[in-house]
């Protein structure tokens, strides 16, 4: 007979597996299924390594401008790639091993292969496509795995992958994905990054710090196009001085490979055309639902645009069958996915209160130098909107904390409805932004008025005095500008 659940989940990753941890709190008997590693691509190969990697950055960032400190080196400050990228991979695998003590902790079984929907509340478990199992390989005896399991409820949570453009797909040699960029081998002399999204800019800003001669290729009018327009043009100024080339309003149209090196052809917005050689191409177009192979067609589970269409609570169009995280849409984030996650959950469970996803209060980040966070609506959005707005901004370069950890360059800047003194935007760049936005996310959340947050006592000296600051600044009580 197939074992049965309340609840199975398909995918490991930051919504799957903390949707599982919610259920088990719940008493609801639940199981996780996983073709490769817990904790997902975010914990394996996105949100914690790339981290590890860019502190590594940073540190030699500062390094190089001790002198400015007051502090002399004896000795070169270098980089040896096989260290940083081996602390790299050992940050994630301590978090690896932390996922599944969660999992033993709340009872939640582990079951190892890939699934595949052959009704509804059933799944059939086949042999992983890539065996890589932990905590070894193959299966263990005793260990779940592959079989027939039924559930009440289905929650897919397979998260997504690299999208290749037609004729310049990665062939993990000159043309990477985030996967080749976070392990190299090798630091390349020269490097094209195609996209400046996060993950284009993030790894764009890293190689950078590791001196190679980094060229940006994004094709639309600004980089981290989805943030406000004034932040990216600022954020742009700052990379454009640390060394990176940014062409914006330009695709590449070709890739011609040679025996280890790419030539880049690249197309602008008026028609004119160029060329850059460079060891390395590393592709950041987006990324794509996981939907394949999971047997959706046969349900008729409804996609849009390589999606799963789900409602506030993660519902399909099919009784039984739910979706979370990348795999159900943008914004594809963890921190969407888990709270994602969690709301569907709570709304199986019948807890009372359960409120549908907010996409209007999830909080972006970008860990680039400098780094870059918002929540809510940009400038432009509200205007289109008709929204009559007051904004407000504060130079980094004003506040004591900025000067004196040597990080003067940045702004913050609120959007605030005029009428009712509602805050609907927060964007941020500089130091340590990706830290200070929760307190926005917060504010908006708590639905916080101008008056609340200029009543707000901030500590002196701090980086967040800017976030009053901006506040002041938009109804013209600025105090330190």
């Amino acid at each position: 007979m197939a074992q049965s659940y309340d609840i199975i989940i398909i995918g490991s990753g930051p919504g799957g597996y903390v949707t599982a941890i919610r259920a088990a709190q719940l008493g609801l008997k639940t199981a996780i299924v996983e073709r490769e590693h817990l904790g997902g691509i975010c914990l394996n190969w996105g949100c914690i390594p790339t981290k590890a990697l860019l502190r590594s950055a940073e540190i030699l960032d500062h390094a190089n401008h001790a002198k400015s400190f007051g502090l002399t080196l004896n000795g070169s400050m270098t980089a040896d790639v096989k260290d940083v990228v081996a602390r790299s991979r050992g940050v994630s695998a301590r978090l690896n091993g932390g996922v599944g003590f969660l999992m033993k902790k709340n009872k939640i079984d582990v079951i190892w292969g890939e699934a595949k929907l052959t009704k509804p509340g059933e799944i059939v478990v086949g042999p992983m496509t890539k065996p890589v199992v932990q905590p070894q390989n193959p299966v263990p005896k005793g260990v779940l795995g592959e079989g027939t399991y039924t559930a009440k409820h289905i929650i897919v949570a397979t998260g997504a992958r690299p999208r290749a453009l037609p004729g310049i797909e990665p062939d993990g040699k000159l043309i990477w994905t985030y996967f080749e960029a976070m392990k190299p081998d090798f630091m390349p002399k020269s490097m094209v990054v195609m996209g400046s999204g996060a993950i284009g800019i993030e790894f764009a800003s890293f190689y950078r710090s590791m001196g190679v001669d980094v060229t940006v290729v994004e094709l639309m009018a600004n980089i981290m196009p989805v943030e406000d327009v004034e932040i990216s043009t600022f954020a742009r100024k700052q990379l454009e001085k640390r060394g990176l080339k940014i062409i914006t309003e330009a695709k590449v149209s070709k890739v011609e490979k040679g025996a280890d090196s790419i030539t880049a052809h690249i197309e602008t917005k008026d028609g004119k055309t160029q060329t850059i050689t460079a060891d390395r191409l590393i592709s950041a177009v987006g990324v794509q639902g996981n939907i394949e192979n999971l047997g959706l067609e046969a349900l008729g589970v409804k996609t849009d645009r390589g999606c799963i269409v789900i409602d506030g609570y993660g519902k399909t169009n099919v009784p039984g069958l739910y979706a979370i995280g990348d795999v159900a849409g943008p914004p594809m984030l963890a921190h969407k996915a888990e709270h994602e996650g969690v709301i569907c959950v709570e709304k199986i469970a019948g807890v009372p209160g359960v409120h549908p996803m907010d996409k209007a209060k999830i909080p972006g980040c970008t860990y680039c130098n400098p780094q870059v966070a918002s929540v809510g609506l940009t400038e432009a959005k509200a205007k289109a909107e008709g929204r009559d707005i007051r904004v407000g901004r504060y130079s980094f370069a004003a506040n004591g904390k900025a000067i004196a950890l040597g990080e003067d360059q940045g702004m913050v800047k609120t959007i605030f409805d005029r009428k009712t003194g509602e805050l609907i935007g927060a964007h941020m760049v500089g130091a340590e932004v990706t830290e200070l936005i929760q307190g926005f996310v917060i504010a908006m959340n708590l639905e916080t008025t101008e008056e609340e947050l200029m009543h707000t006592i901030f500590p002196h000296p701090t980086l967040s005095e800017m976030m009053k600051e901006s506040v002041l600044d938009a109804y013209g009580k600025v105090l330190n500008a």
